[in-house]
């Protein structure tokens, strides 16, 4: 392998490696360090931040001891720390290692950018391919599923890296002889990873859109299993790679692909479910081509191979396929000449893009940060992703002009079609469950389950699918309604954990979003859903967004049930009184004299006014016989805020709050009787 290649392996693997890393630590912050919103956010940030801010003594490591020492070293901290990851039990020792891993994959980040003044390749394979992986495994990541096949795949994945790692270090070391090169380019690495993983290049968003777009009249605006495989994110992934390693005319690409980007941007940022289908094609087309731009040529350098004889390289190179007015472009420039780090220009060149790889991911932390914290502290959050655009389209515009790709001749297209194709594969893999037809309700009795699965993280912080799935099918539900369904944020690891738990109980879903398109409540049912219907709640000063969620199921026999989930969002310091109010109002309405079920995390509980609110309005506390029935915190319920009501003429029986830690609340199961 021509080390060009092998350099670009090597930073697309450690990327994909960074990623399962990140897709761990995010989530640990939030529900181990953060404590599920018990920690101030202030505080959580700041802790958050400070791993990026410790990274940027790394390129002054990597200066001291060199490159190659320390780019290996925490290469196998990275890959040992993800792996340890996939053992780890949860709970605080989780949250180490994937601190350790995410300090130690800055640290390999920056000795990198030491040695690579052309990143834009290995970064761009590294998040498309780390994308369609998590696509084929239907964005459940390898280190949540463990057992013999995700120790394999994780194994392989860092075993191959390590091998590259070692194989780039030992063939060269090429030195920028002037300039900072490369820099522009490494600074994007924490901007695109974000824009990537939240919106362009996220599995779980594409799953989100299409579920949205499968729609119908009788549900508009809802979020429904898609009937067929979606083509929107097989494109996506072909325009991304298409993007990214050609050239089309500079002028051209300096205004289509900024452009793109940030028209992608804008309509994210917008909220619309509807809109999230061409808001991650135009993101990732515009991502990908702006990467291409800021992929600019190294200057003058001289390369020390394996024999240690120097030369400078001023000549053209028609078997690498460069251009440039005689400079050698290759991906792999900047080295140290030296062991213990360099003097001179080369140095400096290092150094600076070692600050900007670690800058740019600090970026990242910061907008990650800033966007997400908005769920607790309650402003807009919608510009982030905006400025993220600008970022990305201001440095792509304002770099020297691109050399030709570095993936010679065809091999753009045959990585697009081939990285399509595994797309499609994963959508006809993942594809969900039809709605099963039941013709009648055996003597007029309904299971329902009503849980709150914290976006499918047990109360030890680690991604607990099938503790969830068990809690809900031991009581062999029919109808099931969830709260803080999460699809696709990346703060929760970019999961559509609606797909994943549908697949397990084998029940169709109906979807619709509160705070965001990816964020909401949803209804599981065994019977077809035949009509539906969403309202926005008003928020009230509550920083979460909250709805009302009405589905018709056909029960067989000319039968109707009016199915209501939500999750009501209380004020700081208040009852949700005026959510309650409006809500029930929605219910009534809905049912319009069909039998009528209520339920989900309510924030209040029996006696308080939010509560009242809900029997004033003539609905029933289908809990009432078996109080108390505490469901919150899991691990010592002490708190009734999650209810089931129904309309009066249903009865209600056997109710039972299942003990499992698979969520920080407990599901509330009831049987009800029909009139």
């Amino acid at each position: 392998m021509r080390h060009r290649h092998l350099t670009t392996a090597m930073l697309a693997l450690g990327v994909m490696l960074l990623l399962d890393v990140l897709r761990v630590w995010l989530p640990s912050i939030i529900t181990i360090f953060g404590q599920a919103a018990a920690t101030p956010a202030e505080l959580l940030g700041a802790f958050a931040v400070s791993w990026f801010l410790l990274a940027l003594a790394a390129p002054a490591l990597v200066r001291r001891l060199g490159a190659r020492p320390v780019g290996l070293v925490a290469a196998g901290a990275l890959a040992g720390a993800r792996l340890a990851l996939t053992a780890a039990p949860g709970g605080r020792l989780q949250l180490w290692l994937a601190c350790a891993g995410l300090l130690a994959g800055l640290v390999w980040l920056a000795a990198t950018a030491a040695v690579v003044a052309r990143p834009v390749p290995g970064l761009a394979l590294g998040l498309v391919v780390a994308a369609v992986g998590h696509a084929l495994l239907g964005t459940e990541d390898l280190v949540w599923r463990g057992g013999w096949p995700g120790w394999t795949l994780s194994a392989l994945l860092a075993g191959a890296f390590l091998a590259v790692q070692a194989g780039a270090g030992r063939t060269r070391a090429v030195v920028s002889t002037g300039g900072s090169g490369g820099a522009r380019a490494w600074l994007l690495a924490g901007p695109a990873t974000l824009l990537a993983g939240q919106l362009a290049l996220s599995p779980a968003v594409w799953n989100a859109a299409a579920s949205y777009r499968h729609g119908s009249p009788d549900l508009p605006g809802l979020g429904l299993p898609p009937a067929h495989v979606p083509a929107l994110p097989i494109l996506t992934v072909g325009l991304f790679v298409v993007a990214a390693f050609t050239r089309p005319p500079r002028w051209l690409a300096r205004v289509l692909w900024p452009a793109a980007l940030l028209a992608g941007a804008v309509l994210f940022a917008a909220d619309r479910a509807d809109w999230l289908g061409p808001a991650f094609l135009l993101a990732a087309g515009g991502l990908g081509g702006c990467l291409a731009l800021a992929d600019a040529p190294t200057d003058t350098h001289t390369e020390t191979d394996t024999n240690t004889d120097a030369r400078t390289d001023t000549g053209g190179d028609t078997d690498d396929a460069h251009t440039g007015g005689g400079i050698d472009t290759r991906p792999d420039a900047g080295a140290d000449t030296r062991s213990g780090g360099g003097t001179g220009a080369g140095s400096v060149g290092s150094g600076r893009r070692g600050h900007a790889a670690v800058g740019g991911m600090l970026v990242f932390a910061v907008a990650a940060v800033a966007y997400y914290a908005a769920y607790d502290l309650g402003y807009p959050n919608g510009w982030v992703p905006v400025a993220l655009a600008v970022l990305v389209g201001v440095v792509a515009v304002t770099g020297r002009p691109a050399a030709a790709t570095v993936l010679p001749g065809t091999a753009p297209a045959w990585t697009a079609v081939g990285l399509m194709l595994l797309t499609a594969v994963a959508a006809g893999i993942h594809r969900p469950v039809p709605a099963t037809e039941r013709r009648a309700v055996a003597a007029g009795n309904v299971r329902v389950v009503a849980y709150n699965v914290r976006m499918g993280f047990g109360l030890d912080g680690r991604l607990d699918l099938d503790g969830l799935a068990r809690a809900v099918t031991g009581s062999r539900p029919d109808v099931v309604l969830l709260s803080e369904v999460d699809r696709g944020w990346l703060l929760n690891g970019g999961h559509d954990t609606l797909a994943l738990l549908a697949r397990r109980m084998r029940m169709p879903y109906v979807f619709a979003p509160a705070a965001d398109p990816v964020w909401g409540d949803a209804v599981l049912s065994r019977w077809p859903v035949r009509s539906g219907e969403t309202r926005p709640l008003p928020t009230v000063g509550a920083p979460t967004g909250a709805q009302a969620l009405g589905v018709t199921l056909d029960l067989g026999g000319g039968a109707r049930l009016a199915v209501v989930a939500t999750h009501l969002q209380p004020p700081p310091g208040r009852g949700p009184v005026t959510q309650a109010r409006q809500v029930a109002a929605f219910a009534t309405r809905y049912a319009a004299g069909r039998p009528l079920v209520l339920a989900g995390d309510l924030n209040t509980e029996p006696g308080d006014p939010a509560f009242l609110e809900l029997t004033g309005a003539g609905l029933v506390d289908a809990l009432a016989s078996a109080r108390p029935v505490p469901t919150s915190p899991a691990d010592d319920p002490r708190e009734q805020i999650d209810h089931v009501f129904v309309s009066p003429g249903v009865t209600a029986a056997d109710v039972v709050a299942p003990r499992s830690t698979a969520s920080d609340h407990l599901p509330v199961t009831v049987t009800l009787t029909l009139p």
